[in-house]
């Protein structure tokens, strides 16, 4: 079945037009960018393929136009369109803006975390590090890798936060399963850093687990007390 075999009033366009974009699914939003399909098939099909290809919507944030016009009925222009589309969400949720991101909450946190963070297929164990305002100073990933506290050390974190003058800090690492519940490890490593940071003066305001666009504050579950 063509595009234009379908119903006028289901048609990607039109629905986006009477509904708005949050009312369409992936594999419509991605007809839209292709706006065609082939001769063989519609451009519904060859968006549904295209998702199946990279088996989650968010692994197109790092495809190249290599990898995109190795989908058959992918040329270089349609490639170009996606990864421009994809190019352009990048940006809008980039956080690091001329103005300095403010965290008043483990969501503020999340918010600033969760794109760059819910995709990694590792471990990825970061520190935000913050004026007395709560806005971000810095961001750097200290370790990636399995989380055990062998590995990461309270003195990595704190020689930057003392190198950034910052005031506090919130630490966050992804969980590539998906499933951001803490482990033992989780818990032990945020308790050192409580710790070392209630001797230093710069406290851990939090300590957040990324999964699969949800996340877990160990400070709101009780484990920072």
């Amino acid at each position: 079945m063509m595009i234009r075999d379908v119903h006028i009033a289901d048609r990607p366009r039109e629905r986006l037009i009477r509904q708005g974009a949050a009312s369409l699914s992936n594999q419509e939003l991605v007809a839209i960018l292709l706006r065609t399909g082939t001769r063989e098939e519609s451009v519904l099909m060859l968006a549904n393929r295209i998702l199946k290809t990279f088996d989650k919507i968010q692994d197109l944030r790092d495809a190249t136009v290599e990898e995109m016009m190795a989908v058959k009925g992918i040329g270089q222009a349609k490639a170009v369109q996606i990864l421009a589309a994809v190019e352009i969400g990048k940006r809008l949720y980039q956080k690091h803006s001329e103005g300095r991101y403010v965290i008043r909450s483990p969501e503020d946190a999340a918010a600033y975390l969760m794109t760059d963070m819910s995709s990694l297929l590792q471990e990825h164990f970061v520190v935000l590090f913050l004026n007395v305002k709560n806005e971000v100073l810095h961001k750097q990933t200290i370790f990636i890798g399995s989380l055990n506290s062998s590995i990461v050390h309270p003195r990595e974190v704190f020689r930057e936060a003392v190198k950034r003058s910052a005031a506090s800090i919130i630490a966050a690492h992804n969980h590539p399963s998906g499933n951001p519940a803490p482990s033992p490890e989780d818990i032990e490593v945020t308790k050192r850093l409580v710790e070392a940071g209630s001797i230093i003066g710069i406290d851990l305001l939090d300590h957040v687990i990324i999964g699969d666009h949800k996340f877990i504050s160990l400070k709101e579950k009780g484990y920072m007390n």
